[in-house]
């Protein structure tokens, strides 16, 4: 062998550790970390409070139609229906907006990307009581 490729052979497994950093615990129980709800906090006080709340409380009357048939904005925070739907069912509908379910919300899919879409789910899933989120999970949340 030549000296370069001993050198890059005796390098490689070194090159590749670097890559592979301690990764950051989830939050104890759940699918996400701490640092996806720092940054989904910012990213919905950015893109979704103005409709959901600063909390994610929703509007006080989500459940009633507006006078255009329109259902307002719901809670985000546990206590609506949010937590029937699974992470993928989440993902869609921030992706793609609610107006195939009655409501107003517009799709984010070409303002956040991905990792962004998911920050701001784990922002408002860590508003959602231990209860809530295990009957997510038992509902098939992560599936």
């Amino acid at each position: 062998m030549g000296a370069r490729i001993k050198a890059l052979v005796l390098l490689l497994p070194a090159l590749l550790l670097l890559g592979c950093g301690p990764s950051e615990p989830k939050v104890e129980g759940r699918w996400y970390t701490q640092s996806q709800v720092d940054t989904g906090k910012a990213l919905f006080d950015a893109n979704c409070a103005s409709c959901h709340g600063s909390e994610a409380r929703g509007t006080p009357d989500w459940r009633k139609p507006l006078a255009n048939g329109n259902y307002p904005p719901p809670p985000l925070d546990g206590s609506a229906h949010a937590w029937h739907h699974p992470l993928r069912a989440l993902m869609f509908t921030v992706q793609n907006g609610g107006a195939k379910f009655g409501g107003t919300m517009p799709g984010f899919k070409g303002q956040l990307d991905e990792d962004q879409q998911e920050a701001v789910i784990a922002y408002f899933q860590s508003l959602w009581s231990e209860q809530i989120y295990q009957a997510w999970l038992q509902r098939g949340g992560l599936k």
